[in-house]
């Protein structure tokens, strides 16, 4: 784990930084429907789960920008910005109706992380804990799919003043809508470290690199 200090006085967001963390601490949060039509293609044809390339392509778009890698460490009132941030992506167990978080390293290279995100679902498939170790993960973002249900709407909702700027990251069930297979996604931010312009960028990049990767 890695990480640089930003200076708040030379901060672009400066004035804004200052306002939502001081005047009016909240966050942001936004769906949209991304069109993920040429992805399941992709996937079918390749044998590769959809659910595991689409968190490459989150998890790539996401350390392309360090606005999406930007925490407070409130031990010493530092803005920071990490030099990667890696998925915390879910397992959900039938049998119990509940999940284990599941750490996965980020990395560039699409078969490594592939592997290594497979490897790391059927580890904890073996477990019921819950597992949560925030301490000793720091630089993670939440990642989670609701797979039950393609939903038009959802809120992440943290403390009032809890200054936590990392990504938290939801979508659900895509279904068809005139001949294209759209997905719900959620993303919240801190709005001291992002704006509308930054969330919906999320979207814009999360549609370019599947046009990408699909090739």
């Amino acid at each position: 784990m890695n990480y640089k200090a930003v200076n708040k006085e030379t901060y672009y967001r400066k004035g804004v930084y200052r306002h939502f963390t001081e005047d009016c601490k909240c966050s942001v949060s936004m769906t949209a429907r991304i069109d993920v039509t040429d992805l399941a293609a992709y996937s079918k044809k390749n044998g590769t789960k959809f659910y595991l390339n689409f968190l490459f392509i989150l998890s790539k778009v996401l350390n392309s920008r360090d606005d999406y890698k930007m925490a407070y460490l409130w031990q010493s009132d530092e803005l920071i910005c990490y030099d990667t941030i890696n998925p915390t992506q879910y397992v959900f167990h039938e049998d119990t109706e509940t999940c284990t978080p599941v750490y996965t390293a980020y990395s560039p290279d699409y078969d490594e992380f592939y592997r290594g995100a497979e490897a790391d679902l059927e580890k904890a498939k073996q477990s019921r804990e819950y597992g949560l170790d925030a301490a000793n993960h720091p630089n993670w973002f939440d990642a989670s799919y609701i797979s039950w249900l393609s939903y038009d709407s959802l809120n992440i909702e943290l403390p009032d003043g809890y200054l936590y700027f990392l990504p938290i990251v939801n979508w659900g069930k895509y279904r068809e809508e005139n001949g294209r297979l759209m997905m719900p996604v959620t993303v919240r931010l801190n709005h001291a470290v992002a704006d509308g312009y930054l969330i919906a960028n999320v979207f814009r990049l999360l549609e370019k690199e599947i046009k990408s990767f699909c090739g």
